[in-house]
């Protein structure tokens, strides 16, 4: 096992949630679809839970709100609730105040819930981007003390290339400041490589992903690995959408598991706010 602690996040969304998947399924249509999020969140406890590894949850507070239980079991087991919005929008595709509507909304669901201060914050699909760098001022007064939103690569749907790609203390535009913990890449000659997980984890081989997150650690920086329920359910419903989206959600769900479990065993791993506290990016 490597030596550096790493962050393991989980967003807890449904499979009908995923942008992937927006062109088939409404948000009118998700109170109607199976609701699979309780069973695959359980099943990731358990396996957190047989592993003694702690992560952070960042919680749609649609789940929340239909969920409560199940945020209190993740609560209970020991893992950190963070923010992932509340209805899984993209970003800059909201107005600010509609986007400072959802995300004190979802902060404040998840805190009653809990009992506990909500501190963290991840954009749905990773959208606050150059255009919607606004965001950040919202949540810092909001009382958001870090996010991990930010992905330093280039992508049809989400990033920002040429930002830091390892945690640091970052300056709104409006001056305030707040902790950024963003998706982790690997830098290769000519290129930024996204390899923090999630559907890059099922389209890489395993041994490239090994590889690309040990060099990370080498380098003796943390990365930051994320995963979504639905991703360890090979049998969710399958829906008729483009080839890219199919190939994006689809691909490798069979295999996620095995290799989530092999990772942990590579890995040292807890909740962002752990190694966010190791660095000394907390304390102020």
């Amino acid at each position: 096992m490597e030596t550096i602690t790493n962050a393991l996040t989980i967003d807890v969304e449904d499979y009908f949630q995923v942008a992937a998947l927006a062109e088939a399924i409404s948000r009118d249509d998700w109170s109607s679809m199976e609701y699979r999020v309780e069973r695959n969140t359980d099943h990731l406890l358990s396996l957190l839970d047989e592993h003694n590894t702690r992560g952070t949850f960042f919680t749609l507070g649609w789940v929340a709100d239909k969920s409560p239980d199940l945020v209190r079991r993740i609560h209970r087991a020991g893992h950190e609730i963070a923010s992932h919005g509340y209805s899984h929008q993209l970003v800059y595709n909201q107005t600010p105040d509609t986007f400072r509507e959802e995300t004190r909304r979802s902060k404040g669901l998840l805190e009653e819930i809990t009992g506990a201060p909500v501190t963290g914050y991840r954009a749905a699909s990773y959208s606050i981007t150059n255009e919607s760098r606004w965001a950040l001022d919202i949540l810092a007064e909001e009382g958001f003390v870090w996010d991990s939103s930010i992905f330093p690569v280039r992508h049809d749907r989400y990033g920002m290339p040429g930002t830091p790609r390892w945690p640091h203390r970052l300056e709104t535009d409006k001056g305030y400041s707040l902790v950024e913990f963003p998706l982790t890449t690997l830098k290769l000659p000519g290129v930024t490589l996204p390899i923090a997980g999630g559907g890059y984890f099922r389209l890489f081989p395993y041994w490239f992903s090994q590889w690309g997150l040990g060099r990370v650690n080498r380098e003796g920086e943390p990365f930051i690995f994320y995963l979504h329920p639905w991703e360890i359910d090979p049998g969710q419903p399958r829906f008729d959408v483009s080839a890219l989206s199919r190939f994006r959600h689809y691909n490798n769900l069979d295999k996620c598991e095995y290799r989530l479990r092999r990772l942990i065993k590579r890995f040292r791993f807890t909740a962002v706010e752990d190694v966010l506290n190791e660095k000394q990016l907390l304390t102020t």
